[in-house]
């Protein structure tokens, strides 16, 4: 896959992904080549100190995204570890332009890179570890209802 592709939510309630949940970051993500990216703005619904985003937005938008290599790793994950950190404090209301890609994989880990940035500059990065799961461990923990549709996507070929 070569040219630009959005990418499905995780599901429609995703925290960070998900359309229908207003509390919810709302990334819309894309794929371009072995990258997969959203452009996002924090707002009031973020906020730590004031007028700038709040650490625990910045670390989901991270998680988040760095999910999205799933789409190019073929198969679903879960996040083992996540460590984000904090460059330049991230204004309220400043496009920024989160990156994620797969460093390197062995069979059964994902270790993920991720960046937000604007205007060439730096605001944090993000490094995690994904364990590789199958649908057994969705059966076990998730919702049910949602199992079938969220593994489809990652079998697409488009």
């Amino acid at each position: 896959m070569t040219s630009e592709a959005r990418l499905p939510a995780h599901s429609s309630q995703c925290m960070g992904c998900g359309s229908d949940n207003p509390h919810g970051l709302q990334l819309e993500v894309y794929r371009s080549g072995e990258r997969v990216y959203a452009d996002h703005t924090f707002d009031e619904k973020h906020v730590g100190a004031p007028g700038l985003a709040h650490g625990g937005a910045i670390s989901a938008a991270c998680d988040d995204i760095m999910g999205f290599t799933l789409w190019i790793a073929r198969t679903p994950a879960v996040t083992r570890t996540l460590t984000v950190e904090y460059r330049r404090p991230v204004p309220l209301h400043t496009p920024i332009r989160l990156s994620a890609w797969i460093d390197h994989e062995s069979d059964r880990l994902l270790h993920i890179a991720a960046v937000g940035s604007f205007d060439d500059r730096t605001y944090f990065t993000s490094s995690g570890v994904f364990v590789k799961v199958d649908v057994a461990h969705f059966r076990r923990y998730a919702d049910l209802s949602t199992i079938d549709d969220f593994f489809a996507n990652f079998t697409r070929t488009d």
